[in-house]
């Protein structure tokens, strides 16, 4: 078991499967140095944890659930970038994260979500995990999921 994956097991969390591709696409992409994680929901075993818009309207995901499945979407990543490097410990630093939110009109917390993603990267890669971030508000997202995050990691040299 890698450190990163050990760091994880401590908090609760195992490194899973890598989700399969809902279109036509493959979860990740090396390349040199960098591997490109293609957006990832918040699936597990299978199924998408949460549907509908973030916000604080009656029916809206509330932002503290929706930064709990940005987490689950990071982890997600964490698998994709695994199943293509192996060993997470080749991971030098998370260059950067992009975050999706489904979002009620009017709302403006999209950054706070998207910190359930940034702060399990910092948990799990140390001062490695700090990224550069953009954090989106959208119409609507793939299969009507809340929160979608994509990654690029950067590869230790061998």
């Amino acid at each position: 078991m890698s450190q990163v994956e050990e760091r994880l097991h401590a908090l609760g969390h195992t490194v899973p499967e890598v989700v399969p591709p809902v279109a036509s696409y493959v979860p990740a992409v090396r390349d040199g140095r960098h591997v490109y994680v293609s957006g990832q929901l918040p699936l597990s075993a299978g199924t998408l944890a949460a549907t509908g818009t973030v916000g604080t309207g009656e029916g809206c995901v509330v932002p503290e659930q929706a930064a709990a499945l940005a987490e689950l979407c990071a982890l997600n990543a964490i698998a994709a970038c695994k199943s293509v490097i192996g060993d997470l410990d080749q991971v030098e630093r998370v260059v950067k994260l992009v975050g999706f939110v489904a979002s009620e009109s009017g709302f403006t917390g999209q950054p706070g979500v998207i910190n359930g993603a940034s702060d399990l990267m910092k948990a799990a890669f140390g001062d490695a995990g700090a990224h550069a971030r953009s954090a989106v508000g959208v119409a609507a997202l793939p299969l009507g999921a809340p929160v979608e995050v994509e990654a690029i990691f950067a590869i230790r040299e061998s």
